[in-house]
C-alpha cells in the first residue's frame, strides 16, 4: 500500500510542475483523494459490498467533485489534475500512467448491460473538457483535444480534436525543421506552431511560415536569373527584423495563456 501511495505521489511531480512536496500533494490534490477513495470503493464492489462501495464513491463525489464508478478499472500511476467535473463510469478501463484534466467525462452512449464506456490505454492524455463516449478503445500514447468529442476508436499515438473528434495528421519532420528555422529567423517564438498544439491559430501561424520560405526561395531565384542575364541587379538590404519587438509580443501572449 505504501509502494503505491509513494507511487503515486512520484506520478504527481512529474507531469505536474506546481507540486511542490509529498505533504501538499498528500493535502491538497482532490484528483489523488479520489483516486484513493476509488481503490476502497473498488475493493467494497468487488467483495459484493455494492452498496457501501457506492456510498465511499458518492463521498467522494461530494468531497472532490470527481466521480469514478466503483467498477471502473483503474491503472497505476493514474494522474487527475485540478479534477472538478470529472465522470468515469461503470465499465470504463484506464490503463497505467494515463492523465485526465478537468471536466472529461468517459461515458457511454447506450442503456444496455455490458460494455458501455471506453478504455484508455497506457499513456493516454485526454484534455480539459473532453467527451470520449462509448465502449471503444482509445490506443496506448494518443491525446485527446480539450473539448474534443470522440465517438470512435483512435489509434495508437494519434491526436483527437474537434466536435466530432477527428484525428490530426502529424507534420513531416522536413516541413516542421523548415517552419522552425523560418520562425527563428523573425525572432518569433514558435511555441504555437509544433505538433502539440493542433488549433487554428496554430495551422495559421504554420501555413504563413510556409508561405514566408516560398517567397524567399522564390526572391532568391528571381535574383540569381537577372543575374545570369546581366541585369544590372542589385540586392538592396531588407528592414532589420528586431528582435526586441518580437520578444515583447511573445511575452505578452505567455502571460495570457499562462
Amino acid at each position: 500500500m505504501f509502494e503505491r501511495l509513494r507511487e503515486d505521489i512520484q506520478s504527481v511531480f512529474h507531469r505536474d510542475p506546481a507540486a511542490r512536496n509529498a505533504f501538499e500533494v498528500l493535502t491538497c490534490y482532490p484528483g489523488m483523494h479520489a483516486i484513493w477513495l476509488h481503490r476502497l470503493s473498488r475493493w467494497l464492489w468487488l467483495s459484493g459490498f455494492k452498496w457501501p462501495a457506492r456510498m465511499v464513491s458518492n463521498f467522494g463525489r461530494w468531497l472532490t467533485g470527481i466521480e469514478i464508478h466503483p467498477g471502473a478499472k483503474v491503472g497505476r500511476r493514474f494522474f487527475i489534475d485540478h479534477g472538478m467535473g470529472i465522470v468515469i463510469g461503470e465499465t470504463a478501463e484506464i490503463g497505467d500512467d494515463v492523465t485526465l484534466y478537468q471536466g472529461v467525462t468517459l461515458g457511454g452512449t447506450s442503456w444496455n448491460k455490458g460494455k458501455r464506456h471506453p478504455t484508455l490505454e497506457s499513456g493516454v492524455v485526454v484534455g480539459a473538457g473532453a467527451k470520449v463516449l462509448g465502449p471503444f478503445t482509445v490506443g496506448a500514447g494518443a491525446k485527446v483535444g480539450s473539448n474534443a468529442v470522440v465517438t470512435k476508436a483512435v489509434p495508437a499515438g494519434a491526436t483527437v480534436v474537434g466536435i466530432p473528434g477527428r484525428i490530426i495528421v502529424k507534420s513531416d519532420d522536413a516541413l516542421e525543421a523548415k517552419r522552425k528555422a523560418m520562425a527563428e529567423r523573425l525572432g518569433f517564438d514558435a511555441y504555437g506552431v509544433g505538433e502539440d498544439m493542433p488549433d487554428p491559430v496554430a495551422r495559421a501561424i504554420g501555413q504563413l511560415l510556409d508561405h514566408l520560405q516560398a517567397v524567399d526561395v522564390r526572391l532568391e531565384d528571381m535574383g540569381d536569373a537577372l543575374k545570369k542575364m546581366g541585369c544590372e541587379y542589385q540586392e538592396k538590404a531588407l528592414p532589420e527584423l528586431r528582435k526586441d519587438v518580437f520578444d515583447c509580443v511573445n511575452d505578452r501572449d505567455q502571460t495570457k495563456v499562462g
